[in-house]
């Protein structure tokens, strides 16, 4: 798994260069913000020990496969950390696919596995995780969130972009990577979505799939006019 730090306080874990976790510093220790595929536990673990920092909390943007598969393995090992993800995303983990009457009625997609770590809690949007601002951002998922670092404006903007291949909303099903926007559940949401992350100004995009953007607001404007032609 290879890390590479951006700013003070992120820390890009990627595995095949295509799925990331990311470890955000905080003062009592790390937030690891998703935690890959399965098997990704020993080298999230080995990361975190070379930064010298304990993992005090898991947050979940959302619930598909790629994001929760080392849950449970790294729970084991870490018994007394906190395992976080939206209220509405937990019924996704919990494997309920089942939608709202007020959400759009699309089929639940991509992949999720069986889960057996409880949350030990859940968020909403508005809600601070550490240094971290829980944004609403579902289109992906019905519950996926992003997280606004409130110290740098670094946004962790889960599968709402990639950035393989270029830049790209999960509106749309690009060439270069077209696995995040094949299982996107909603693309209209998600469209609106990445129009409501990208008016917050980030100062930097890290998402699920691709490498980090620095200062990415002509990106994210670029990605959002392609996919909504």
């Amino acid at each position: 798994m290879k890390t590479t730090h951006h700013g003070d306080h992120l820390v890009r874990l990627s595995r095949l260069g295509v799925v990331n976790a990311y470890f955000v510093r905080e003062d009592d220790g790390l937030t690891l913000v998703d935690t890959t595929m399965g098997g990704g536990s020993k080298a999230i673990l080995a990361a975190a020990d070379a930064l010298g920092a304990p993992i005090r909390r898991i947050a979940l943007t959302h619930a598909h496969a790629d994001h929760v598969g080392s849950v449970d393995a790294l729970a084991a090992t870490l018994p007394d950390v906190e395992v976080l993800i939206s209220s509405r995303d937990e019924r996704l983990l919990s494997g309920d696919k089942s939608l709202d009457p007020s959400e759009p009625q699309d089929k639940v997609r991509g992949s999720f596995i069986k889960v057996g770590t409880l949350p030990t809690r859940t968020f909403a949007p508005g809600e601070r995780v550490g240094s971290l601002e829980v944004v609403a951002a579902p289109g992906h998922t019905p519950g996926q969130v992003a997280f606004l670092d409130t110290r740098d404006r670094t946004l962790i903007g889960a599968d709402t972009f990639t950035t393989l291949g270029g830049v790209n909303t999960t509106a749309v099903v690009p060439l270069r990577f077209p696995l995040a926007g094949m299982a996107t559940w909603h693309k209209p949401t998600a469209l609106q979505t990445a129009r409501e992350l990208r008016a917050l100004n980030p100062s930097r995009l890290a998402v699920g799939h691709g490498p980090v953007v620095e200062q990415p607001a002509a990106d994210m404007d670029a990605a959002i006019a392609r996919a909504a032609k």
